[in-house]
């Protein structure tokens, strides 16, 4: 091996292609940026643009809705509480509220508080205090000789004069008139 041997592996090291050298070199002038405006400049990208064709992301049929005022509840199943119970993380005999299910690890981040849902079965009398709580699920705790109380109530908007909003007085004329029509 001689010093003056020594070199690169074939294909290790890439020229850079040398703008703005001549129109015969093919990247002359403009320099293979086309011409003015904002692409033609260093550092701009224009996302999303298709040159005045109405771009992908506009397309799109947009769907679904987040509701920012609606409620979050944590959810916790009657089998989960079961379990719990079960595995000695509950007094089943005392109050079981928020604080309780999340000792157990039954609820993280309880958020607008806890929500009871009957998958699963419950066979210990119990005696909870939830935020919300669906009908199956406080029909099996009653069946199991326990009870539920319902702690959330839903915020009522008030206007100005602080009567219900038109909306509030909208559906009270509406369950009205379904109680007399089924009563």
């Amino acid at each position: 091996m001689k010093l003056n041997e020594v070199r690169n592996n074939p294909g290790a090291h890439k020229k850079k292609t040398k703008v703005g050298r001549g129109s015969s070199s093919g990247l002359g002038k403009t320099c293979g940026r086309g011409v003015k405006g904002a692409k033609a400049r260093t550092g701009n990208a224009v996302y999303g643009f298709e040159g005045g064709q109405m771009p992908l992301h506009m397309r799109m049929p947009k769907r679904g809705f987040r509701n920012i005022f609606g409620t979050d509840f944590a959810e916790v199943n009657l089998g989960r509480l079961q379990k719990a119970i079960d595995d000695k993380k509950i007094d089943a005999t005392g109050k079981i509220d928020l604080a309780a299910l999340k000792a157990a690890g039954l609820v993280s981040k309880a958020r607008d508080g806890v929500r009871l849902l009957a998958k699963g079965e419950v066979t210990a009398k119990l005696t909870l205090e939830v935020a919300g709580a669906s009908k199956p699920a406080i029909e099996a705790v009653e069946r199991a000789g326990g009870s539920v109380v319902v702690t959330y109530k839903k915020k009522v908007t008030t206007n100005k004069k602080g009567e219900p909003g038109k909306r509030q007085q909208r559906r009270a004329k509406a369950a009205e008139k379904r109680a007399a029509q089924n009563g």
